[in-house]
């Protein structure tokens, strides 16, 4: 066979289009909200994987940046590691913290209210499995026509459980009215 058959059989796979289901979304409403939290997480899945767009209420003015963390099962000890590389523009740099109470850092826009919305992508490996700690790994940025960020990152938790939820905040800042989080289920390998 030949690469480009090799490829047409590959595209005939009806059953790629069902390794991801969405298990719940989450919009955040008028007046803003501290977290958002999935709980009751099915045991039913390999991997999770959270897709969303946040921003959050920091007023610090145009170009403001900001994180949004993640923690597991209500968890707020201080048994997380996250890493990160990051892109400013022209500039890069990256970041390592442990013994923290978050998993991972995610970039969105804080500002004047009219900043746009930073993107996000994490998976979340072996959620269940009993016999390892939880890897967490992600791609997040945001762009502001002038000044944005990019990240690559990774975190732990360091805990055998299975994670039933995932709670999302930003801090001592409320995550605003349209903020939108996704929360699918993978399949297999």
């Amino acid at each position: 066979m030949t690469p480009l058959s090799l490829g047409i059989f590959a595209s005939a796979n009806t059953t790629v289009g069902t390794s991801f289901e969405s298990i719940a979304t989450v919009t955040v409403g008028s007046g803003g909200a501290a977290n958002v939290e999935f709980t009751s997480i099915p045991s039913t899945y390999t991997h999770l994987q959270v897709r969303a767009i946040a921003r959050n209420s920091y007023t610090g003015g145009t170009g403001s940046l900001d994180n949004i963390f993640v923690q597991c099962n209500g968890d707020t000890a201080n048994n997380y590691s996250a890493h990160s590389l990051d892109g400013y523009g022209t500039t890069a740099g990256a970041q390592s913290y442990n013994a923290e109470t978050f998993g991972f850092f995610i970039t969105q826009s804080g500002g004047t209210g009219t900043q746009p919305f930073g993107a996000f992508v994490l998976d979340i490996l072996d959620y269940k499995d009993t016999n390892k700690y939880k890897t967490i790994r992600g791609l997040a940025g945001v762009d502001g026509n002038g000044y944005g960020r990019i990240v690559l990152g990774s975190g732990s938790w360091r805990n055998t459980n299975a994670i039933t939820s995932l709670k999302f905040y930003s801090g001592s800042y409320n995550l605003v009215q349209y903020s939108h989080f996704a929360l699918y289920g993978i399949k297999g390998a």
